[in-house]
This record gives C-alpha cells, structure tokens and sequence, in this order.
C-alpha cells in the first residue's frame, strides 16, 4: 500500500520544508522508497541551478528514490507571490488534473510520498480551487507543521477544525520552535495540547542553522 502524506503549515515560512526533510529522512531509515514532491512553488530560487526551488531541491535530494527536478516541482514561479496569481498572470494551467497527474507519476517509484503545500490549508491554485479541495479529492492524509510563535494558538486552531471540517484525516502535528527564547513556549504547548484533537508526532527544537541537521537527535514518530 502506497502511503501518502500531505503537508501543510498555520502560516507561510514556519518550517513545513525542514519538517519534511525530517520526515523523508526517518521514512528513508524505516525502509521505504521515499519521494518528495512540491507541486506548485514560488520564490526562494537558487541561481546555482537555475530557476528551481530550494525547498523542492531539498526535497529531491532527501528522497530515496531517483527523482528529476521537475517530477518533484512540475510548477515552478520566480516572483514570490501567490500560486493561483502567478498560474493566472503566466498562463501555466495549473489545475487539479495536473497535480494528480505529477502525484500519480511517484506512485510508479516509490511507496512512501510527502506533499509540500504552499501556505495554509486554504491556498488557492486558482481562481477555482484552493490546495484544500484537492487533497480532499485525492483523499491524502495531512500532517499540520505549527510553527511555535506568538499567534500560532489561533492559527492552529482554526487550522485543524478547517482540515476536520473538510472531512480529511489529520495524522497528527509536528511542533516546530520558531525561536531561540519564547516566553511562554511551555504554556504554548499545553494550550495546543488542549485545542488540537489530533496527536502531537514530535518537536523539533530551535536551530540556529537549518542547513546543519541531525535528524537522529529528533524525535518525530511516523504516522
């Protein structure tokens, strides 16, 4: 059986990519054929390879399985800004069928697939649906990354109950600390843990340097 996750944060840049790499990484331990797949991204290009995403990158090279840049980002924008704009202002044709098309594509390769959203939950792709709707249609199992930070009580919170609303499975939540010193980061997790009905998978702690990992010092359980 094919297992396949998809990843969505309470916010834009609150580590969905560093989770992922995380998680790639344990699957690639338990033994699976793990692929790495960011449908749609924007921004945060590298000139070293061209127009090409980092954390798409990230996510080719965490993968097991052999994979071409564009099998894991078939979409890929310059400008940082929303999806559905960019598909609309280029004339890309970004639509459902196409995701599912790229998703169906790492089903031949691998048994073991994380999808990156882009944003939140309700992300459009375009005009028509949001990345929401078509996880609902391909019936993917979603992990919440809550980056931990003043604000992100709420965002949880209404992130979840939109993901249970839309009557898709939430495996569980993945803290990840934002900052060096929070305050109040203790009472922040015990109030999460009260709200969020699903489990918590992990917490993965500050890091000055992302690029500097030891994914055997973090303790994230698989769904």
């Amino acid at each position: 059986m094919i297992k396949k996750y998809f990843i969505t944060g309470t916010d834009t840049n609150i580590g969905k990519t560093f989770v992922s790499r995380i998680l790639l990484r344990t699957a690639n331990k338990y033994g699976y054929q793990t692929a790495g797949y960011k449908p749609i991204a924007s921004g945060n290009y590298t000139k070293k390879y061209g127009l090409k995403n980092k954390d798409a990158i990230i996510l080719q090279e965490n993968s097991s399985v052999s994979l071409k840049y564009k099998e894991v980002n078939p979409f890929c924008f310059y400008e940082n800004s929303p999806p559905h704009i960019l598909n609309n202002v280029l004339g890309k044709n970004i639509n459902k069928q196409s995701l599912s098309l790229g998703l169906y594509k790492l089903t031949q390769k691998s048994n073991w697939i994380l999808i990156e959203g882009a944003g939140g939950w309700y992300t459009p792709i375009s005009y028509c649906n949001t990345f929401a709707d078509w996880v609902q249609d391909e019936k993917l199992i979603v992990i919440l990354i809550i980056g931990i930070k003043l604000g992100c009580i709420n965002h949880a919170i209404l992130t979840e109950k939109a993901i249970l609303s839309d009557k898709t499975i939430c495996a569980g939540w993945i803290a990840n600390i934002l900052l060096p010193q929070e305050k109040y980061q203790i009472e922040y997790m015990s109030t999460l843990l009260s709200y969020i009905q699903s489990p918590l998978l992990g917490i993965v702690p500050y890091m000055k340097n992302y690029k500097i990992i030891k994914t055997q010092n973090i303790n994230i359980r698989l769904p």
